[in-house]
């Protein structure tokens, strides 16, 4: 990936350029030092003046009003706001009519931001005051005050807090009055730009010690770079937060979200004082000391896919490359390239009005449909359909072109959507919702309904990232997600029962993905590269988890390397300097998988005799009890020597019931409560209530023998002789009470017996005994 800069022969500034600002992917405006404001057209390659701003006027900073507010359609873009060194901000029309200038602070405002809503401006001037502004100027509180100027400010993702500068320091103030600041020192030197992205929710600072740096929200240091030559000057997130721009004399540098450099370009700008992301995250412009104001277009983007591989070479043209046999095709588009995505062999890709789908089988006919709202913001693919966010919502299709459903939930803002907060497989979407970070909501992909019942999964903790899995049967789709803690955990998306099984399966996993071919899972975890051949595990047996993994030592990946791609039996891991490892896991679980899916028992026990590894045992063990095949369990069993649980699979074969075999399967699995009503609803209570004395479950064997009004003097029994063998005694009110009743009736019946007339056939009246017992 680079940038393909272009400049003008002679700028149309004469002065320096503070700052640029884009209105559409084509439209761009710059203000300058020489007080004109120049509206460019990259179509026409014109640039006409807007307006000339009073002398006294020195433009610093400016910032268009939103575009789009949460889920809404986009609206033009008519305002925006321009700070100047007399004191004042400016509310600016598009066509360059002043419509309200403000007294905001003592000396110059240095930065003025609108926040993602449009409801609120902040300021921050040289009078080191942070203060907040109405939509229409009204000042609201002043937030902050400090004894030194504020150079930069940016708005959190939620618009509830506000980042600034101190100095070296940096300081992140919530809205509310009482909230907790956070603050710390972030450079060696004067800090002079910042940016807050929301997707990512990642912070960018630059300053006078000739270093850019990326932090998170809790002020915690993902990135610093080595010293430049000279101040960075300007910083500026994409809008998707994959990529971000840096600025400084003469420099303009594109970086990937963790810190290391695509591409570095050297053009003759002087200072780059102010960058300025395209809204489709395709284009930069750079204000510039020289009077220029610099273009640079993202080129050389790769896409990967098993034998194909397929770089953007111009705006409007990429070249696919079959590495088995070195043909090339190339694809033209008739408007600029935006987003593109290559998995489950299909290419997609959006231009800003068209999407089209490309089979890999054939580059020559693909199938082009209308975007209606244009800028894409992420490309899905699963195996049947891919989805399409943009500013109108979230879009499903199928490679058809056939538009399948579109999701919605109440409060979705689609312009914060990335790759970890959405994940798609055939059959469902799964969506964090971000006004509550501990929610994720799941759709049908065929309606676009919420799943079932209107189910969504419900965490203690804010979920980082999710991953559906994407093979198997609707019912038994799993979901695994990393929480703030960073522990990763699977459930299931179709729960049955009150009970929501969520499991842990790791800890400090900072990363995962799924297997496209088969439902293998693997993560980074700490300093390993943990692959779970059969996540399931957890819910069949978890003790022998630990023998369904594979681990390696992740050590030489650096720090903060993160997972591209699962392909096959190949995992991608970029490494924190940017390159890509290819690593190579054993081919043999996918086959087991594909046997297993199959029914094809005999062929997976002959794959483990082959390949002789306990941890192919361990995976056929498990996937034999979740299809409640014993007979392949116990062979599997025994190969890894849990004799314990063969002579248990034995005792479940010689069970009379088909019924009583399913729950002790069950139980087997620790689905105890399952086990417990496949009893019930079959009528054997008395087992039912077995199950439970054998588990040491009282309270609940009683609740059952009294509910159904048999078998509570064998509950005592039971109950009796497990407190003899400890030399206890009863305390528990309930089994004292009928005891006592118990008592009762047993020397009603003796007296009952004992004094019949000894004429008396007793043999006639022993039914009555046993009704009154």
């Amino acid at each position: 990936m680079r940038l393909k800069i272009s400049l003008l022969k002679e700028p149309k500034h004469q002065e320096l350029v503070s700052c640029v600002g884009w209105t559409t992917a084509e439209e761009l405006y710059s203000c300058s030092d020489d007080h004109q404001i120049v509206k460019w057209n990259l179509l026409t390659s014109e640039a006409v003046q807007v307006v000339k701003l009073p002398d006294d006027i020195y433009p610093i900073d400016f910032h268009w009003f939103p575009k789009s507010t949460g889920g809404k359609k986009q609206t033009q873009v008519e305002s925006f706001v321009l700070t100047s060194s007399d004191g004042k901000f400016h509310l600016i029309s598009k066509l360059g009519r002043v419509e309200k200038s403000v007294e905001a602070h003592c000396g110059a405002v240095l930065a003025g931001r609108w926040n993602y809503e449009g409801t609120a401006l902040v300021t921050v001037g040289e009078d080191g005051q942070i203060k907040i502004w109405s939509k229409s100027g009204m000042l609201r509180s002043t937030l902050a005050q400090q004894g030194t100027p504020v150079y930069s400010v940016a708005w959190g993702p939620d618009s509830e807090k506000v980042l600034y500068t101190a100095g070296k320091q940096l300081v992140i103030k919530p809205l509310q009055p009482n909230a907790k600041i956070s603050q710390w020192k972030a450079h060696d030197g004067l800090i002079l730009k910042v940016d807050w992205n929301s997707v990512n929710d990642y912070i960018l600072s630059a300053g006078e010690d000739c270093k850019y740096k990326v932090w998170d929200s809790y002020g915690r240091l993902l990135y610093s770079s080595q010293p430049h030559e000279h101040p960075i000057t300007s910083v500026a997130w994409a809008p998707d937060g994959e990529l971000f721009a840096v600025g400084s004399f003469h420099t303009l540098r594109l970086c990937d979200k963790t810190g290391w450099s695509y591409a570095l370009e050297k053009p003759n700008t002087g200072s780059i004082f102010n960058i300025a992301w395209s809204i489709d995250g395709t284009q930069i412009a750079g204000a510039c000391g020289n009077g220029q104001v610099v273009f640079a277009h993202v080129v050389e983007q790769r896409w990967e896919w098993k034998n194909f591989e397929v770089t953007l070479t111009k705006r409007r043209t990429m070249q696919v490359r079959n590495v088995l046999n070195d043909a090339v095709d190339l694809l033209e588009f008739r408007d600029r390239v935006i987003k593109a995505s290559l998995n489950y062999g299909h290419l997609v890709v959006s231009t800003s009005l068209q999407c089209y789908v490309f089979s890999t089988k054939n580059w020559n006919t693909p199938l082009i449909f209308d975007l209606k709202e244009g800028t894409v913001s992420l490309i899905l693919q699963a195996e049947r359909h891919f989805l399409l966010v943009d500013a109108g919502g979230i879009h499903l299709y199928s490679y058809e072109g056939r538009l399948i459903s579109s999701p919605k939930f109440p409060g979705m803002r689609t312009d914060i959507l990335n790759a970890q907060t959405v994940s798609l497989s055939n059959d469902t979407v799964a969506v964090r919702d971000k006004a509550d970070e501990k929610v994720v909501f799941l759709f049908e992909t065929l309606t676009g309904k919420p799943l079932g019942d209107g189910k969504l999964i419900s965490h203690k903790n804010e979920i980082m990232e999710i991953a559906l899995d994407q093979r198997g049967l609707t019912s038994e789709r799993k979901i695994a997600f990393i929480d703030k803690n960073r522990d990763l955990y699977i459930t299931s998306v179709k729960r049955f029962g009150k009970e929501e099984k969520i499991i842990k399966l790791g800890t400090m996993v900072h990363t995962l993905a799924w297997s496209d071919t088969c439902n293998i899972l693997c993560g980074l975890q700490d300093t390993r590269l943990t692959v779970w051949y059969y996540p399931n595990t957890v819910y069949v047996d978890r003790d022998i988890l630990p023998k369904t993994l594979y681990e390696r030592d992740a050590s030489e990946f650096s720090r903060n390397p993160h997972i591209v791609c699962f392909v096959g039996n190949q995992v991608t891991i970029r490494r924190a300097d940017g390159s890509l490892v290819h690593i190579s896991i054993s081919p043999y679980p996918a086959i087991l998988h594909e046997y297993v899916s199959g029914s094809k028992w005999e062929e997976a026990v002959r794959l483990c005799r082959f390949v002789k590894e306990q941890t192919l045992w361990a995976c056929l063990a498990a996937m034999a009890v979740a299809h409640k095949d014993m007979t392949t369990a116990e062979i599997a069993y025994a190969s890894i020597g849990e004799i314990d649980k063969v002579q248990y699979i034995n005792s479940i074969k010689d069970l009379p019931s088909k019924e009583s075999k399913m729950a002790h399967i069950l139980m087997f699995s620790g689905n105890i409560q399952e086990a417990e009503t496949v009893l019930l609803q079959s009528g054997l209570i008395y087992q039912a209530i077995q199950i439970n004395i054998n588990l040491y479950n009282w309270d609940r064997a009683l609740d059952l023998a009294v509910k159904h009004k048999t078998h509570v003097d064998t509950v005592l029994a039971y109950r009796q002789k497990f407190l003899e063998a400890f030399a206890k005694k009863e305390t528990n009110k309930r089994y004292l009470q009928y005891a006592e009743g118990l008592l009762f009736l047993f020397s009603i019946t003796v007296v009952f017996v004992t004094y019949l007339p000894s004429t008396m056939d007793c043999t006639k009246h022993w039914s009555r005994c046993k009704i009154i017992r």
